[in-house]
């Protein structure tokens, strides 16, 4: 029964999710907040909302290693998973793409995230660089795309954000809402007690189950909709895709969770896990600056290095 509540906790967390970005885009347009402030800030946070509330309800119920392990987990699944499957099915045209800028201020928040954890804790002081340096890359993201609003990593989402429908009545934006608050806390409890209770079953920790099941649950979402751009053709968005969740994960997720609540890290993430997640960024340098796309060969190596790193964690 426990993997029946863990696959029901991570399908309400999922649904959840997906209901809280319809009611805030919704709601926030309704008010008059501009569809490109709504894209870059509303829809980034709310699809960012379960790995949140997980890392939030890890803290409180002292297993940080599941914190930590769905972060670092996270980041290179998006890399090598979220970009090596779609590769699959079509090649990604970076060509066409300059994402340059955010790709150096992803790498930035990278370095800074790995400096902070080599402290051996993440505390209050640490919350506050890292919201602090979030607040500069939301300015900088919003700056660039006033001025630049057909940008290739934004463009499709700016104009009309995820789950945005003009004619949506007030009552199901309110119930939309009222689903993604109740929904989400319930989902991350359910899914946070399911991983412990598999981690003491398997004899693995809670840093690996966060690593591993976590981590590729909570990127289904970004999985999903990479698959889908594939599939209509417009796979290019990707990497600008994949460049922002990594940072709202270095630097919202556990910002926000360890100001709540201060976390140590598990060394053991910082002699392995954590490199594989650096390594895993820098797989991406070739593709931003010297335009190479990613297709089917790329797309399998990058998915099949992924699929023996699991394995590694799982046998260690």
């Amino acid at each position: 029964m426990v993997f029946v509540f863990a696959v029901l906790g991570l399908g309400i967390l999922l649904l959840a999710g997906d209901a809280l970005v319809k009611g805030a885009v919704n709601l926030s347009l309704r008010v008059g907040i501009p569809a490109l402030i709504v894209s870059l800030t509303i829809v980034a946070f709310g699809t960012s909302a379960p790995e949140l509330l997980i890392s939030i309800q890890a803290a409180f119920e002292g297993v940080p290693g599941i914190a930590f392990g769905n972060v670092i987990g996270s980041n290179t699944a998006n890399v090598l998973l979220v970009l090596g499957v779609p590769a699959l099915i079509t090649v990604l045209h970076t060509s066409t793409c300059d994402t340059r800028k955010s790709y150096v201020q992803m790498m930035g928040a990278t370095a800074l995230f790995v400096a902070l954890a080599f402290r051996g804790v993440f505390d209050r002081f640490s919350a506050a660089v890292l919201l602090m340096v979030l607040g500069g890359f939301l300015w900088s993201q919003m700056r660039d795309a006033m001025s630049h609003r057909k940008s290739c990593d934004q463009a499709t989402d700016l104009e009309e954000p995820e789950g945005a429908d003009p004619d949506m009545p007030w009552w199901k934006i309110l119930l939309y809402l009222g689903l993604g608050l109740v929904g989400l806390p319930i989902g991350a409890d359910l899914l946070v007690d399911s991983a412990e209770e598999i981690a003491r079953m398997y004899g693995v920790s809670d840093t690996v189950i966060g690593l591993t099941l976590v981590a590729l649950g909570t990127s289904l979402p970004e999985l999903a909709t990479t698959v889908m751009a594939a599939l209509r053709k417009q796979a290019d968005v990707a990497i600008g895709n994949v460049i922002g969740s990594n940072m709202f994960n270095l630097l919202a997720i556990i910002g926000v969770a360890t100001l709540i609540k201060p976390m140590p890290i598990d060394r053991s993430l910082l002699e392995f896990d954590i490199w594989v997640m650096v390594g895993a960024s820098a797989v991406l340098a070739p593709f931003i600056f010297f335009k190479l796309d990613l297709g089917k060969i790329w797309g399998a190596l990058l998915t099949g290095l992924y699929l023996a790193y699991v394995m590694v964690v799982l046998n260690s």
